[in-house]
């Protein structure tokens, strides 16, 4: 495994997108091609599937120095009702542009800090929006919760108004690691908002845990996740670190280079944790992502209904998600688009009546192939592939796939790839051999987090 790890540990995307946002062609791309596109999507999915909404909720009142999100870090609550104000601003320009009722089929909180906010500020929030379209009827909501500022409340009101799923960031119990990322947080912070949410009445409880933080051992790793299998959570995610410090405004600079775990010592945490959540219960779902069999997120793999996009996997698809919000980004499955990054940049251009993209891509038919097939080795594993078919450059990527194959990451059965259970820890590098436009760009300079 180690010569793999060496062969294949290279800086890659984590596929939330096809292009990913560096190689997005922003020269072809105006706020007016973004809208008809929405309009179409709109038009041609909202009646059977509806449509998904993410709101980015960027306040943090302290900096976690291993976050790569935009978020903003203030104590100043006043800044609440004027940013959610915006956003209902925002969703009002969306609703000007469709023909009838949204059908809302999902719905995330995420951030920054969600749960910075105010109840009673988020349900005049999501009131705002239940007003203007019409609920799905199996209905996916779910919110990021800050172990150490979610209230009962918190939990009761976002409950009463649909939430079924929560998601709690713990990363690391060791007390080493959390004062490494800024992140002090005891296990009993995470064990009461875990027990209300469970009493309350949440079905999808969710906790995030992250190997290859700086200091963390393996010692440490098997700490953490002994101590949440105590509170059993529905569903895990388990992510690699992703150390991007020359992204503007990350803040991973909290700690030296060189206390990051070696590339092997990762792999080891990887490597070993899947193993004891397996031991433990938990069915690897995709990548990253773990599950209890009853999990929805496990069922859908099942089923082959798993899809991945900007807020992750989850269990339904819909065809457009629309990002409300400072940095949020939506897909209408034709086209991507970015809001403005600053929060006074994003609440003048709503204020001033415009949508407040600032770049975006329109999907070609080259695109949308290439999209289809990433999306399926992501989320089923698998894909079936025809070279007659397909664009000639992608002949390239069967040359490399052969390559795979030797290393036993990948079978080959004529036009269907599919993952190997050694290659799953490899997802990444086996999407990257679709991924055409970084081919034919390469990055002269890292912009990515390595893959493994």
């Amino acid at each position: 495994m180690n010569s793999l790890i060496d062969k294949y540990n290279i800086p890659g995307p984590r596929y939330t997108s096809y292009p990913t946002v560096p190689y997005w062609d922003e020269s072809s791309f105006s706020p007016e091609l973004w809208k008809q596109s929405v309009i179409r999507t709109f038009n041609e999915s909202n009646a059977e599937e509806g449509i998904s909404i993410y709101i980015h909720l960027p306040f943090c009142e302290a900096l976690c120095t291993f976050c790569a999100c935009h978020k903003r870090i203030t104590k100043q609550h006043s800044v609440e009702i004027p940013y959610l104000e915006s956003v209902l601003k925002e969703w009002q320009l969306y609703l000007n542009l469709f023909n009838e009722k949204p059908k809302l089929k999902e719905l995330h909180l995420g951030g920054g800090t969600p749960t910075f906010f105010s109840p009673q500020n988020l349900k005049t929030l999501l009131e705002g929006i239940f007003e203007t379209v019409e609920i799905a009827e199996h209905q996916e909501f779910s919110f990021e919760g800050h172990p150490n500022n979610t209230t009962k409340e918190h939990l009761q009101t976002l409950y009463d108004l649909g939430f079924r799923r929560v998601s709690f960031g713990v990363q690391d119990y060791d007390l080493k690691v959390q004062k490494a990322i800024n992140r002090i947080q005891p296990f009993e912070n995470v064990q009461r908002v875990t027990e209300w949410a469970r009493e309350i009445g949440y079905r999808g409880i969710s906790h995030d845990l992250v190997f290859g933080l700086p200091h963390q051992s393996w010692e440490a790793m098997e700490y953490t996740i002994r101590k949440t299998m105590e509170l059993k959570p529905d569903r895990l995610a388990f992510y690699s670190y992703a150390h991007v410090p020359w992204v503007k405004g990350v803040g991973q600079r909290g700690f030296d280079e060189n206390d990051l775990p070696s590339g092997e010592e990762k792999r080891r945490l990887y490597e070993d944790g899947k193993k004891l959540l397996e031991e433990l219960g938990y069915i690897e779902v995709g990548m990253d992502h773990f599950s209890l069999e009853h999990d929805d997120l496990y069922q859908s793999l099942i089923q082959k209904k798993l899809h991945r996009n900007f807020m992750g996997y989850t269990s339904s698809k819909t065809q457009l998600m629309v990002g409300l919000g400072m940095s949020a980004i939506s897909d209408s499955w034709y086209a991507f688009a970015q809001n403005v990054k600053t929060v006074e940049e994003y609440q003048k251009i709503v204020e001033e009546g415009q949508i407040p993209v600032v770049k975006g891509h329109i999907l070609n038919d080259e695109d949308l192939t290439v999209r289809r097939h990433i999306l399926n080795l992501m989320c089923q594993l698998e894909t079936t592939f025809d070279i007659n078919n397909s664009f000639p450059e992608l002949e390239n990527a069967f040359e490399m796939l052969k390559e795979m194959e030797k290393d036993e990451l990948v079978e080959i059965n004529g036009h269907y790839i599919q993952i190997t259970e050694k290659g799953r820890a490899f997802t990444r590098n086996v999407a990257m051999v679709f991924d055409l436009r970084m081919m034919r760009n390469k990055p002269e300079t890292r912009i990515f987090s390595m893959t493994i």
